[in-house]
């Protein structure tokens, strides 16, 4: 039987821990080449000897320059994009009254500025039918207290994809949002602080969030990234796929 993904190129922006790594292995063990993305090089480093067929380029996806050395490499290499994961990115937790220009900055450039030029600077290697996916979150489309400016930031997401496919129509490239909910991720727990108790204590609670009462585990969120990488998705265009256990569903 045939990969899914046998022969393609696949790019994972933030792809050395939680959702964009174990996104970069189901690529991998579906056939596609992966070049993956990261701000550490030893991290990078480790990622890309767990993912197997991949390449390691250290990229900070809120840094222009950075994102032209990245696509210079692979116009050197491959020379195209088949699929590409836009996943960098992050935030932290402050209430309204508490938040900073220095905070708002932070957010914005890595989910919002990060992601729309790491898309705009791919235009030109995207092949013709390619697969981009935007990592999203239900934060996008709901409330949380502390949070907002996070949220603004992934709304964002959501309406460049709205806006994209318009752009693109001609070259038939799909772009969909993947919206998970509360997944056990390093991005997630540190929220909570180092203390491991406080982190636990922080999946317990948004564990009674959601109706299936669990978070998700990264490689469900791969899952689905991998339905929209490959052709089973072949007419999903511009939609946002919740991957949340039912959170933002009631």
């Amino acid at each position: 039987m045939s990969k899914k993904l046998e022969g393609k190129i696949a790019l994972v922006t933030g792809g050395t821990s939680g959702i964009g790594l174990a996104t970069a292995k189901r690529f991998a063990q579906e056939g596609a080449h992966v070049i993956v993305t990261g701000r550490r090089q030893a991290e990078l480093d480790v990622a890309a000897r767990e993912i197997g067929n991949a390449t390691g380029v250290r990229v900070d996806s809120s840094r222009l320059d950075q994102l032209d050395d990245l696509y210079a490499e692979i116009a050197a290499g491959p020379g195209r994009i088949d699929v590409l994961f836009a996943n960098a990115g992050g935030g932290a937790m402050l209430p309204l009254g508490d938040i900073t220009e220095d905070h708002f900055d932070d957010t914005f450039n890595r989910n919002v500025k990060g992601v729309l030029f790491t898309v705009q600077k791919a235009l030109p290697l995207l092949s013709a039918g390619a697969s981009v996916i935007l990592t999203g979150s239900t934060a996008g489309s709901t409330g949380t207290a502390a949070f907002s400016v996070y949220a603004a930031s992934k709304a964002a997401v959501r309406s460049f994809v709205r806006n994209w496919i318009l752009d693109v129509k001609d070259r038939g490239i799909r772009f969909n949002t993947i919206a998970p909910g509360p997944v056990r991720t390093p991005g997630l727990v540190e929220l909570a602080g180092p203390d491991a108790a406080q982190q636990q204590g922080l999946l317990d609670y948004m564990a009674t969030q959601v109706p299936m009462g669990r978070v998700g585990e990264p490689d469900e969120i791969a899952k689905a990234a991998m339905f929209l990488a490959s052709d089973d998705s072949s007419f999903v265009n511009g939609t946002e796929l919740f991957v949340d256990g039912g959170m933002a569903q009631v």
